[in-house]
C-alpha cells in the first residue's frame, strides 16, 4: 500500500503544474498579473487625478489642441482599439493550440502598438517644436523648443501646470505601451525576438536626430533588450496559452487607461472655433 502511494506521488510529481496550488481557482501567473495591474492602476489613478485637479482649479485652462491633434489622437485610439481585438484573437488561437495564428495575431497587436508609439512621438515632437515644454526638458533630453511668443509658448510660461500634467501622464502611458510591445514580442518569438529588437534599437538610435525628444529615451529599447536576454537565457520556455492570456491582461489594461486619457486630456482641452 505504501509502495502504491509512493508510486502515485512520483507520477504526480512529473505532471506539470501538479503542485501549483491555484488561488481562487486561477492560474498563479494570472493572479500575479492582476495584483500588478491593481498596483499600477494606483499610479495612473494618481496621474489622472492630478490632471483633473489642475484642470478644475486652473482658470483659464488652456485648450491647445486643434483639429489636427484630435485627428491624430483619434487614429491613435483606433490603433489601440484594433490591438485589443487582435489580442483577443491571439488568446483564442492560443487556446486552440494554433501556434501560427497565435504568433500572427500577436504580431498584429505589436504593429498596432508600434503605430501608436510612432504617432504619439510625432504629436509630442510637433507640440514641443511649437513651444510646449517643461523646465529641465532642454537640459535632460537636449530638446530645444521654439522660442518667442505663440500659443504653446505662452502656455508653458503662464500655465506650467498643463505641460507638467500632459507630459507626465502621456509619457507614463507611452512607456507602458513600449513595454507591452516588447513583452508580446518575447511571448510570440522568444529568443528570435532579441536580434529583431536589437536592430530596431540601433536603427532608432541612429535615425532619430540629437535634438529630437526621443533621442535619449529610445535607449529604453536597449534596456529592454538586456532584460529580455537575461530572462530568455536564464529561464527559456515555450510560452503557452496561459502566458498569452496573462500578456493579454496587461495589454488590455494599457488600452483601458488610454480610454480615460483620450477624452480627459485631448477632447476636453480642445479649442472649439
Amino acid at each position: 500500500m505504501a509502495d502504491a502511494t509512493l508510486e502515485h506521488a512520483a507520477v504526480g510529481h512529473g505532471a506539470p503544474g501538479e503542485f501549483e496550488a491555484p488561488l481562487f481557482g486561477a492560474y498563479s501567473k494570472k493572479v500575479g498579473m492582476w495584483l500588478f495591474l491593481a498596483s499600477d492602476s494606483l499610479t495612473f489613478g494618481a496621474l489622472l487625478f492630478a490632471f483633473s485637479y489642475n484642470r478644475l482649479y486652473t482658470v483659464p485652462w488652456p485648450t491647445p489642441f486643434h483639429a489636427e491633434s484630435i485627428a491624430s489622437a483619434t487614429v491613435m485610439t483606433a490603433c489601440l482599439l484594433s490591438s485589443s481585438l487582435t489580442m483577443v484573437l491571439a488568446v483564442f488561437a492560443a487556446q486552440r493550440n494554433d501556434r501560427a495564428w497565435t504568433r500572427n495575431w500577436l504580431l498584429a497587436t505589436m504593429i498596432f502598438g508600434t503605430a501608436f508609439i510612432v504617432l504619439h512621438g510625432m504629436e509630442w515632437t510637433k507640440l514641443i517644436s511649437g513651444g510646449l515644454s517643461l523646465p529641465g526638458f532642454v537640459t535632460i533630453l537636449g530638446v530645444h523648443p521654439a522660442s518667442g511668443s505663440g500659443e504653446l509658448s505662452d502656455i508653458s510660461k503662464n500655465i506650467p501646470q498643463f505641460p507638467q500634467a500632459f507630459f507626465g501622464l502621456t509619457a507614463m502611458h507611452m512607456l507602458h505601451v513600449t513595454i507591452g510591445v516588447i513583452y508580446l514580442g518575447v511571448v510570440a518569438f522568444r529568443k528570435w525576438f532579441l536580434p529583431i529588437l536589437a536592430v530596431i534599437w540601433i536603427a532608432a538610435a541612429l535615425l532619430i536626430p540629437a535634438g529630437n525628444v526621443f533621442h535619449i529615451p529610445v535607449h529604453v529599447l536597449g534596456l529592454g533588450l538586456l532584460l529580455c536576454a537575461v530572462i530568455l537565457f536564464l529561464k527559456p520556455k515555450d510560452y503557452d496559452a496561459h502566458d498569452v492570456e496573462v500578456a493579454g491582461l496587461y495589454w488590455h489594461f494599457v488600452d483601458l487607461v488610454w480610454m480615460f486619457i483620450f477624452p480627459l486630456v485631448y477632447l476636453m482641452s480642445t479649442k472649439v472655433s
